[in-house]
């Protein structure tokens, strides 16, 4: 259940982004889990990063419970926007929404927003035990990788520490025929200036595809993938499987 809002959308500029000839194209939709944690602050950071590639942000706090007491109601809802708040001040010049989903689990809140908001992308930070720089899916992303809807962003630990991240290799890692997959990489590519490669070790971001048996438009990664994410320095997007993200060449001017 949706319960708030806080800092809505504006408005729209009034023109539509296009790539060739293709006709226009919407801007990627991203969700950015947020409950002020230092893993939730790194995917504040690759949240930029997707901004700086045209994408749109929404940044969702889940609550797990309401209370009865309308008073003490009313304290956690105002406690929830300003958790909300904070986080959105950090995109400082940015249009950021901002979301309060009450759940009882942050994976099917956060599915569920993302179905409601037909959401592309779901940010994750890494588990809280992670070693800085380096990438381990939290509960709550693990399980949207296994069927969810939207493509799985996760930022490596610490990655909120490092100054201006900047995007100059792309990595890719999918399976023969995964047309979607490279698609989606190759316009990251192009929106930063950045150079497509199939080695996944060096490189500043790495597309995954989803395995051969998962559903078309959902998200279901090979126990090689899942040991590539986790073996991973840099941040990772794991695309549903015949889906492709269109991103505005924004940033042809990146260095």
């Amino acid at each position: 259940m949706i319960v708030g809002r806080c800092n809505p959308r504006a408005e729209q500029d009034g023109y539509d982004f296009f790539r060739g000839l293709e006709g226009p194209h919407m801007p990627p939709r991203a969700i950015i889990s947020y409950d002020d944690t230092p893993g939730d602050h790194d995917a504040l950071m690759l949240g930029r990063i997707l901004a700086d590639a045209g994408a749109e942000l929404t940044l969702a706090y889940v609550r797990h419970c309401t209370h009865g007491d309308c008073s003490q109601e009313l304290v956690e809802e105002q406690e929830a926007e300003r958790l909300l708040q904070r986080g959105t001040e950090w995109f400082s010049g940015l249009r950021v929404d901002a979301r309060v989903v009450v759940s009882p689990s942050t994976s099917d809140g956060l599915r569920q927003l993302a179905e409601q908001e037909d959401a592309d992308i779901v940010v994750f930070g890494s588990d809280y035990r992670t070693a800085p720089g380096h990438v381990a899916p939290q509960r709550s992303t693990q399980a949207l990788l296994d069927g969810g809807s939207a493509a799985v962003a996760i930022a490596p630990a610490g990655y909120h520490d490092r100054w201006s991240p900047r995007i100059h290799w792309i990595g890719v890692l999918a399976i023969p025929g995964d047309d979607a997959t490279i698609t989606t990489a190759r316009a990251l590519a192009d929106s930063f200036g950045a150079t497509l490669t199939r080695d996944e070790h060096h490189v500043d971001m790495l597309v995954v595809g989803s395995r051969l048996e998962a559903p078309t438009g959902r998200v279901m990664i090979s126990a090689q993938a899942q040991n590539e994410i986790e073996n991973a320095t840099c941040p990772v997007l794991v695309m549903p499987r015949g889906v492709e993200l269109d991103f505005p060449a924004v940033l042809a001017h990146a260095a």
